[in-house]
């Protein structure tokens, strides 16, 4: 694949990414790179006729195809700074929001791990994980916020059929 395949494929990839329902196909597009740098450019190209080719099934599907995706997000009153009762339940929903958002974004763009083992003496000293999620998320309306118990917030968030259906629709007018 040239360069200007690989530059013009970039641009469609940026593009595409901004659009919440088309990456669900290319998060999971990822090749790990090899030894030498002649394999790095193979699997580099390799990598990228895979991208464009799930971006091209992405823009050949319907919408009914892709379900309606639903977030849930909680939030503890007590916890959020405020100087009264109600500005504290006011962030609270918005905490709760963002964590709705958050589960959104995994849904569409997925969720990256990183971790750590350290063994010494054939014991596990210690173990870590961290997981981290960017992306854009457009289109999403809150179904519901609901106090559940005397001090939680829930809130639920969705993008349907219809706004997924639109962004596809864009996306392909875009590219």
């Amino acid at each position: 694949m040239s360069r200007v395949a690989i530059a013009t494929l970039s641009k469609r990839m940026k593009t595409f990414g901004m659009i919440c329902a088309a990456t669900l196909a290319v998060s999971a597009c990822q090749t790990l790179g090899g030894s030498t740098a002649q394999n790095n450019s193979v699997k580099s190209d390799d990598s990228s006729a895979a991208q464009l080719a799930a971006v091209q099934e992405v823009f050949d599907a319907n919408a009914e195809q892709v379900p309606t995706l639903t977030a849930v997000g909680y939030a503890v009153v007590s916890s959020q700074p405020g100087r009264s009762d109600s500005q504290k339940r006011l962030m609270a929903i918005r905490s709760a929001r963002m964590a709705a958002m958050r589960d959104l974004a995994e849904q569409i763009h997925g969720l990256q791990v990183d971790s750590s083992t350290t063994v010494i003496d054939l014991m596990v000293q210690n173990d870590t994980f961290r997981g981290v999620v960017s992306g854009t998320i457009r289109g999403a309306r809150t179904v519901r916020i609901n106090p559940t118990g005397s001090d939680t917030y829930e809130i639920v968030l969705e993008i349907d059929r219809e706004m997924i259906s639109y962004l596809i629709g864009t996306a392909r007018g875009l590219v």
